[in-house]
C-alpha cells in the first residue's frame, strides 16, 4: 500500500513539474503564450506576412471553402520576428505561412494545399467536399 501512494505521489509530482514548467516557459516567453493561446481560440489560425505569395495562397483556400481564418499578419506586428521566433520553436520552422486548425498543425502552403486536394481539409473542417477549381 506504501509503495502504491508513493507511485502516485511522484506521478502527480512529476505531472506538476511538467506543467509549471510549461507555464513558466509561456510566462518568459510572451510571444510563445501568444502563439499558443491564439492556436487555442480560433478554429482557424494562420500565421502569414502580407506580401507573401505562399501565404496568398494558403489563404486563398480557405477563401474557396467559404471558411473565414484568424489572420496573423506577423509583418504588420512589432513583436512579428519574435512571435515568428517562437513559431518556430513550437513547430520546428519558421517559415510562413504556418496553418492551423482546431490547434492542430496543418503545415504550411504546400501541405495545406495538399490536404484541400485530398479532401483531408474538408475532413478537417467538417464541410462536405464538392468540385473545386485549382488554385
Amino acid at each position: 500500500m506504501a509503495a502504491r501512494i508513493s507511485v502516485i505521489t511522484v506521478t502527480i509530482a512529476a505531472a506538476f513539474l511538467f506543467w509549471a514548467s510549461f507555464a513558466g516557459a509561456s510566462e518568459t516567453n510572451p510571444e510563445a503564450a501568444f502563439v499558443k493561446k491564439t492556436i487555442s481560440s480560433h478554429k482557424i489560425v494562420i500565421f502569414s506576412k502580407s506580401y507573401c505569395p505562399y501565404c496568398r495562397k494558403a489563404k486563398s483556400v480557405f477563401k474557396e471553402l467559404n471558411q473565414v481564418p484568424h489572420v496573423v499578419e506577423l509583418d504588420e506586428r512589432e513583436n512579428g520576428w519574435d512571435i515568428q521566433d517562437a513559431l518556430s520553436e513550437i513547430v520546428g520552422r519558421r517559415t510562413v505561412p504556418q496553418v492551423f486548425i482546431d490547434g492542430k498543425h496543418i503545415g504550411g502552403s504546400d501541405d495545406t494545399v495538399e490536404a484541400y486536394e485530398s479532401g483531408k481539409l474538408h475532413k478537417l473542417l467538417g464541410i462536405a467536399e464538392k468540385h473545386r477549381d485549382d488554385l
